[in-house]
């Protein structure tokens, strides 16, 4: 039996509604250098970065909460991390990786939007906001403090070993140490089934070579610039959620003082019941989260001095 045609009325406003299913796309901003952005639903744009290890794949249940909150919530995947380009000869500071998702937002016609970063994303983020204030409206950070570098001390070790990963166990030794990461600094582990590992691997799957090649130019990376002499050029409100369950990558008390020390508007919220990955234990709360920052920009601000 033929499907009735639909009217034509009813045809454009179907093509107009907002996509409740995220949509991927590439923006391409060099010869070498192309971004992966995916998107969900329409209205206040709701940026989220992720962390090195991280992907839009992380942010799957918080973008569809996104869209149904009326929302249009965009995944911005830095250079190098999720399924971005890894070009072998490029600049991986955070002060790069910032005005590049600042140029992503140029190309999508975004601004200003509530920033959401995770981990070390948070230090990209608020690097944004001082340098392309235009476009960021409040960030909030997760369990991110103001990092003055794309790596740990102990991520620059490990990538001097980089060769050897791929030699001894390759994609088996990661995944090993990717489970166990997202185990041990989780407060309710039950979410890291298999499943979710792959979701996380899926980047280093496709392309082992090329990303242990972008993590040892992010080890490598040197900032041209302070993130914390900065900090007072930050004018929109920052919120930070910490998890409550101990846990490692917390933000210490001296990178938390640091920022309530140089930022304007500044507030610090710990979330009950999760650790590092809130975003995994309690997507609510970032949504939540998200409308307090919009609150914070639209009026009274979080903590003005």
């Amino acid at each position: 039996m033929r499907t009735p045609a639909l009217p034509l009325t009813c045809a454009a406003v179907l093509l107009a509604a907002p996509a409740a299913t995220p949509q991927e796309r590439r923006v391409r901003l060099a010869p070498a250098e192309s971004l992966r952005v995916t998107e969900a639903g329409g209205g206040d744009p709701v940026v989220l970065i992720p962390a090195v290890f991280g992907s839009a794949f992380g942010f799957r249940h918080v973008l569809p909460r996104l869209a149904a909150a009326g929302h249009r919530g965009i995944v911005v995947e830095p250079l190098g991390i999720g399924g971005s380009s890894r070009p072998p000869k490029a600049d991986y500071s955070l002060t790069a990786q910032a005005d590049r998702v600042a140029e992503v937002l140029g190309v999508l016609g975004v601004e200003p939007a509530v920033v959401v970063a995770h981990s070390v994303g948070a230090s990209i983020a608020l690097r944004l906001a001082y340098r392309h204030p235009e476009r960021v409206r409040a960030v909030v950070s997760l369990d991110g403090g103001p990092a003055e570098a794309a790596a740990t001390p102990g991520f620059r070790r490990a990538m001097r070993f980089a060769p050897l990963l791929k030699l001894f166990g390759g994609v088996g030794r990661i995944r090993g140490i990717v489970r166990k990461t997202l185990l041990t600094r989780s407060a309710d582990p039950r979410w890291v089934t298999d499943e979710v590992v792959d979701g996380y691997l899926e980047a280093v799957s496709g392309d082992l070579d090329g990303t242990l090649g972008a993590y040892r130019q992010m080890a490598r990376a040197r900032e041209p610039q302070e993130l914390r002499t900065h900090l007072a050029e930050v004018r929109c409100p920052v919120l930070l959620l910490v998890g409550a369950a101990p846990h490692e990558g917390r933000p210490s008390a001296v990178e938390i003082a640091t920022l309530q020390e140089g930022l304007a508007f500044f507030a610090v919220e710990e979330v009950p019941g999760v650790g590092h990955f809130l975003f995994e234990e309690d997507p609510a709360a970032v949504v939540a989260a998200v409308h307090r920052a919009l609150d914070a920009a639209r009026g009274p601000a979080l903590a003005g001095k």
